[in-house]
């Protein structure tokens, strides 16, 4: 009977911890490694706590994020391209709709693009990808790799969270770093020093004019002698200027991957 007892416990145990780790990892591949610094711009540590720190993101998510380093493109000529392939061929996404999105370094041309997938396409906005490399590329610039790549996911779990708990990011709702009180201090004086020297410099060309008591002694007498206005339209003058364009790209749109699926994101040099 006491046997039986154990047997029935043990069973119990194993079927409850099954359970509790298919939960963790349904949805997701078993094949997809989240961290593949094929570039080695990592150490091993740095490697190790990066794919740690992303796991756990993305479980806690149910939204995929990965990160890939590649010395060139290889036979693709497009950063964009390479990236969709990447996520679709390495089975990376959660559930049906493939829920993610990926970072990609390629050293040969400083190329770094962020593809997304399923979900990501709402989460990640055109706005938040230009925000997203905004916020990670003086760190790739730098060598800074690590930095550049805890931000970047970090920045996806911020971003994911925004969009399910309330709205995604755009323009006007993008996350701001506050001013510190030393730069506060620092604006206000460099302002105040401006407005001293604009002031002085209008002060010191009146050397003629004094001021006067009443505003009469401003005004000759019969100097304007207005007997008809009218209003009349003359032209209308209309300047168009071509707006820039960047010859890296930035987020922007949807488009359709290699393997037929929907992907969005942007990318640009570091």
């Amino acid at each position: 009977m006491k046997k039986t007892l154990i047997t029935s416990l043990t069973v119990i145990v194993i079927l409850s911890l099954t359970v509790v780790l298919a939960a963790a990892s349904g949805g997701f591949s078993d094949k997809a490694y989240r961290v593949n610094d094929r570039a080695d711009l990592l150490s091993e540590s740095e490697e190790a706590a990066l794919l740690s720190k992303a796991d756990s993101t993305a479980v806690s998510l149910n939204f995929d994020i990965a990160i890939f380093t590649t010395e060139s493109l290889g036979d693709y000529y497009y950063a964009g391209d390479y990236a969709d392939d990447l996520f679709d061929y390495n089975d990376f996404g959660y559930g049906e709709s493939r829920d993610g999105i990926l970072l990609l370094i390629s050293m040969e041309e400083r190329d770094v693009y962020i593809s997304t997938s399923g979900y990501g396409l709402t989460a990640f906005t055109e706005d938040g990808i230009d925000y997203i490399l905004d916020q990670i590329t003086p760190s790739l610039s730098k060598g800074d790799y690590s930095t550049a790549f805890f931000t970047f996911v970090e920045l996806c779990e911020d971003f994911v969270t925004q969009a399910r708990t309330d709205k995604p990011y755009t323009r006007s709702t993008l996350p701001r770093e506050p001013l510190s009180p030393m730069a506060l201090v620092v604006c206000a004086i460099i302002g105040l020093v401006i407005a001293l020297i604009a002031v002085g410099s209008m002060k010191a060309r009146l050397h003629s004019v004094r001021s006067q008591a009443a505003a009469e002694s401003y005004v000759r007498e019969n100097s304007l002698n207005i007997t008809d206005s009218r209003e009349l339209f003359l032209y209308r003058k209309v300047s168009r200027v071509a707006k820039a364009s960047d010859s890296s790209s930035r987020g922007g749109g949807t488009h359709t991957s290699s393997s037929g699926r929907t992907h969005g994101g942007g990318g640009g040099k570091f």
